[in-house]
């Protein structure tokens, strides 16, 4: 029986309004930095550099010259655009009544957690895990060790609810959760390894997929 629900925050529970490798030129302008990369050179950066607590790491490695600059404007940009996914509010809320809520979320620590201010969600989940404060990011299994202990229940007894099918639906599944994952127009395919799927358009669902996938909600929830 399920005891928990934990989730994926970026193209999950939160959108953002404009085009990633938009953002990232918006900041280059805001931060008077030449524009010589793009968005793949950004995930690959962030991949290999990103830091504990900012970009800073990963605009180091991308920019001949103010980094600090463009990591701020950056992180602006971003959460300016950042907004909920349709009924994620409502269905977060209505979920905490039955399970323990949780999140894990890729990323450096101050610049995640600042999406979660933006957001006006600190105190929307029981548990918050961002990986880049443990140094394990998704789909290491040390990632979904930490949410399960910070949430106090057993990978069993907890479902994790994610978009990317590597990171989230995969991750999941080696490390013992139940994992759902969200689709949407454009995005990948089903993984094999899901136990239940939801269209991101559809979030106020996702309780009754619970309940089928997984049982009810734990009375002690």
């Amino acid at each position: 029986m399920l005891r928990a629900v934990a989730f994926d925050l970026d193209e999950t529970l939160a959108l953002t309004a404009s085009d990633r490798e938009a953002l990232l030129r918006t900041a280059a302008k805001e931060a008077d930095v030449p524009f010589t990369f793009d968005r793949q050179d950004y995930r690959d950066a962030h991949r290999e550099h990103s830091g504990t607590e900012s970009r800073r790491p990963v605009f180091d490695a991308l920019v001949d010259g103010d980094a600090d600059a463009i990591t701020h404007a950056y992180r602006e940009a971003i959460g300016g655009a950042l907004e909920p996914a349709a009924d994620a509010v409502e269905t977060v809320a209505d979920l905490r009544e039955r399970y323990h809520i949780g999140l894990l979320t890729d990323g450096p620590d101050e610049t995640q957690r600042d999406k979660l201010r933006r957001l006006g969600w600190t105190d929307h989940f029981d548990a918050v895990v961002v990986t880049g404060a443990i140094g394990a990011p998704k789909p290491d299994r040390d990632a979904f060790a930490t949410l399960c202990e910070k949430l106090g229940t057993e990978p069993g007894e907890t479902a994790y609810v994610g978009d990317d099918p590597e990171r989230d639906v995969a991750g999941a599944a080696a490390a013992g959760l139940l994992p759902i994952q969200v689709l949407y127009d454009g995005g990948p395919d089903v993984h094999p390894a899901a136990a239940g799927t939801i269209r991101r358009t559809e979030l106020a669902t996702l309780p009754a997929v619970l309940e089928e996938v997984g049982g009810d909600g734990a009375d002690d929830a």
